[in-house]
């Protein structure tokens, strides 16, 4: 979870799993470039293949973010390893980063595959917001644009991680962990980002 003093953040706005500009991150967390290192590779020689140098710094701060709440070993696992490893692992930094995302798939994904109710919807996001907003009042403050565009980066998030089949269609997917990213999630006492990757079981 982020460091924010609220319970929920909007910070996910960002983007989704980002992965191949992920992996290039997780490379330059493993070199342990300095800021001016970062700011060369991220703003002046673009690595990241952004139009705009904000653009490029906003991606680049939250995947850094992300990465950064993950030992560097997961480094490695992210730079290194291939797609279908690295999507479900950069889910589990992005719910470790992000209890709006977490609590989505724990609560929410987690129920329709209880009552069988295989597809998501435009209400159970606005439903679950309402949720949220009991929890933490802060959730209130969004404007319904913020709102709009956080559904939007959680849902494609649900579907390049392949628990949707699609943004438009979202119908729900089973989904299987994969030993390597469990085995890191218990060896490192990730147990609530665990349960959330497990909510289709």
């Amino acid at each position: 979870m982020n460091s924010n003093s609220h319970l929920y953040s909007g910070d996910i706005v960002a983007g989704s799993l980002l992965i191949p500009e992920s992996r290039i991150v997780a490379g330059l967390l493993r070199k342990g470039v300095d800021n001016d290192q970062w700011h060369r590779a991220i703003v002046v020689d673009n690595l990241l293949q952004k139009r705009s140098p904000v653009s490029a710094k906003r991606q680049a701060r939250l995947i850094k973010d992300r990465l950064s709440l993950m030992p560097q070993d997961f480094w490695e696992l992210i730079e290194h390893s291939s797609h279908d490893v690295v999507k479900q692992a950069l889910l589990a930094a992005a719910i470790k980063h992000s209890r709006l995302l977490g609590d989505f798939l724990d609560n929410i994904v987690r129920d329709h595959w209880r009552t069988f109710q295989k597809t998501l919807n435009k209400k159970d996001w606005e439903d679950y917001l309402n949720l949220c907003a009991q929890k933490d009042p802060y959730v209130e403050n969004w404007t319904e644009s913020t709102k709009r565009t956080l559904r939007q980066v959680v849902f494609r998030i649900l579907a390049e991680s392949s628990y949707i089949d699609g943004t438009k269609t979202k119908n729900l997917l089973p989904v299987i962990i994969n030993t390597e990213v469990r085995n890191f999630l218990i060896a490192n006492d990730e147990k609530y980002v665990l349960n959330c990757m497990e909510s289709t079981g």
